[in-house]
């Protein structure tokens, strides 16, 4: 019996192996495909980063180059006053922007302004014509170059553009960012993130030994190329000692230290790759397979312990059934051990349902929470509107308020004189003052408190004229003149009319910011039926929207206001009211000038009621 259950336990282990070894491939294959999933994320959001960094300034060298000061100066580079002038500008720009460096060059590369004039390092009097920003910006076209500053030694991103005058290019504008707030944040995590340019040379990198070294062989061609632009200035590049190789059916990067290659001191790695091709780069993502070889190795010997485990049960059930006469009372005993055990996983399985009830619970209480702050916000904007119209709804009501008070004190001295008729005219105008008060406080009420998410039939010619008695006051403050045009018989909307109101609130107080100031201070609201659709345009004649920031008008916090006079929220709290009642909101600039807001909202059944806010 010792005999038969030694040969069935060996078997077992010789089943184990075979199979563990069979195995460890797919095993591999699987945590590597894991870890390439998880590489690929980090290669995602790194180039999210960049790209993202990147596109805040691709706009800038144009719009700075049509600004006054750097055209008078382009046309007269010799003259010191306008060089001062541009250089204070450059810089103001330099510091509000937060990007490196801002420089103006005549056409013979020769710069003439520069944000740093006052600094060691200035650019100014430099000569940077072979830089290939400033060949391909005198050739009109947009540039974008990374190098290291042969004047500064810092690393940067170059933003080129041609400076164009009555059709002809007088000079090249550059901006230079800075990259190192987005490399230092690679540094200290389990991936290893660099950027490589087209010559294979790694510029970007968390790494410090790794900065300048090159992953493709440094031949002669790519050396003359990259001393031609002077790209990397007077820095020493290497090429970075690497093999290449194969692990469970993904490539594989063996790198070592320069001075232990060929020691056994490699580190193997999984590396996934992308290239921005309208930067210029490759962004690559390293990962250390030790850890994938690991857990493959881990998995192999649990697999390999759990067949040795069921070899050894096995030959236990053999033993058992040999004498199961002698061991009828252990059969009992285990029976009742096994009851044990499943109400024990019973009892684990209510746990873990327990907890993912308790989960579900939570879950869903944040998502109550995410709505209620989401609603929160759209009241902070309504609220962050009424204050910013504060000072003139304050006059608004102040003027009834002090006319009231002048009307009872002349009724108090005709009635004295007996002038009976007289003071009841003056009561009759103090009525009428205090109803005026009470309209716009009712609106105001209506306006600043939280609406429900019902949504049904609104009538737009009310929801205009609600808007009209609380943005009065503010378009009295600008001087602005309101002109309705409400299509007779014009269906009702699918909305909700608090909510609604608070977008044109939004819009037309920004239009009124928008043409005060102005010669020509009209705002056009019309409300017309297009198909199944109703549209609500809003039309100012002022500076409109510019096409760079057109797409972004819309963005949480971006504002084109000055400091303290605007969050950001308004056009986009207005965007999703207006996206929760199944319509639309775009901005365009009008063909004579000023902005031109269209919402677009769905017709609603003429049955519902109104819906209740």
């Amino acid at each position: 019996m010792k005999h038969r259950i030694a040969a069935v336990f060996v078997l077992s282990l010789a089943v184990g192996l075979v199979l563990a070894f069979r195995l460890h491939g797919y095993v591999a294959r699987s945590y590597m495909d894991e870890a390439r999933l998880q590489a690929e994320t980090t290669l995602r959001l790194a180039v999210s980063a960049l790209d993202g960094h990147l596109k805040r300034y691709e706009a800038l060298p144009a719009l700075t180059a049509d600004d006054e000061i750097i055209e008078v100066l382009i046309r007269d580079p010799g003259n010191e006053t306008l060089m001062l002038a541009a250089n204070q500008y450059l810089k103001a720009v330099n510091a509000l922007l937060k990007s490196s460096d801002i420089y103006v060059m005549t056409m013979d590369g020769e710069t003439v302004a520069a944000s740093n004039y006052d600094s060691a390092v200035s650019f100014v009097g430099e000569n940077f014509s072979y830089r290939p920003y400033f060949q391909e910006a005198a050739r009109g076209e947009q540039s974008r170059f990374f190098a290291v500053g042969t004047t500064s030694a810092k690393r940067g991103y170059y933003f080129s553009s041609p400076i164009v005058m009555d059709g002809k290019i007088l000079g090249v504008i550059v901006f230079k960012v800075d990259l190192d707030t987005i490399e230092a944040s690679w540094t200290g995590g389990d991936d290893r993130i660099f950027v490589s340019d087209p010559e294979g040379i790694i510029f970007m990198t968390g790494s410090d030994e790794w900065r300048f070294a090159a992953i493709l062989p440094l031949t002669s061609d790519r050396i003359a190329r990259t001393e031609a632009s002077r790209r990397y200035a007077d820095v020493k590049l290497h090429e970075l000692p690497l093999t290449y190789g194969t692990f469970a059916g993904h490539e594989t990067m063996l790198i070592s230290n320069a001075s232990q290659r060929g020691s056994g001191s490699e580190r193997e790695y999984l590396f996934v790759s992308q290239a921005m091709p309208m930067a210029g780069w490759t962004v690559n993502v390293l990962m250390d397979t030790a850890s994938v070889r690991w857990q493959a190795q881990t998995t192999m010997a649990a697999v390999f312990l759990a067949i040795c485990l069921a070899g050894l049960a096995l030959a236990i059930v053999l033993q058992r059934r040999a004498r199961l006469k002698e061991r009828m009372l252990l059969q009992a005993e285990a029976q009742n051990e096994l009851e044990r055990r499943v109400a024990e996983r019973t009892a684990d399985l209510a746990r873990v349902n327990s907890r993912i009830e308790d989960e579900i619970a939570e879950r869903r209480l944040t998502e109550q929470r995410l709505r209620q702050t989401q609603a929160d916000l759209v009241q902070a904007g309504k609220l962050a509107g009424l204050g910013q119209m504060s000072a003139a709804l304050s006059h608004e009501l102040n003027q009834p308020l002090a006319a009231a008070k002048t009307y009872a004190e002349t009724a108090g001295l005709l009635i004295e004189r007996d002038r009976i008729d007289e003071a009841g005219d003056n009561l009759r105008r103090i009525s009428a003052l205090i109803d005026r008060m009470a309209s716009i406080s009712k609106h105001l009420r209506n306006f600043a408190r939280k609406p429900n998410e019902k949504l049904g039939a609104v009538s737009v010619e009310d929801v205009i004229r609600d808007t009209i008695d609380i943005v009065s006051a503010r378009l009295k403050a600008a001087d602005a003149s309101l002109e309705i045009s409400v299509e007779p018989s014009l269906p009702p909307v699918m909305a909700g009319a608090i909510r609604l109101q608070q977008v044109l609130v939004n819009i037309v107080t920004n239009a009124a910011d928008a043409v005060e100031g102005l010669k020509d201070r009209r705002i056009d609201v019309t409300a017309s039926g297009v198909g199944e659709k109703v549209l609500i345009v809003i039309r100012d004649r002022g500076p409109g929207v510019a096409a760079a920031i057109r797409e972004r008008i819309f963005d949480p916090f971006f504002t084109t206001k000055g400091v303290g006079k605007g969050l950001g929220l308004g056009l986009s709290i207005s965007y999703n009211i207006v996206k929760d009642f199944g319509g639309s909101l775009s901005v365009t600039d009008h063909p004579e000038g000023g902005a031109v807001f269209t919402i677009e909202l769905d017709q609603a059944d003429g049955a519902l009621m109104e819906a209740a806010e």
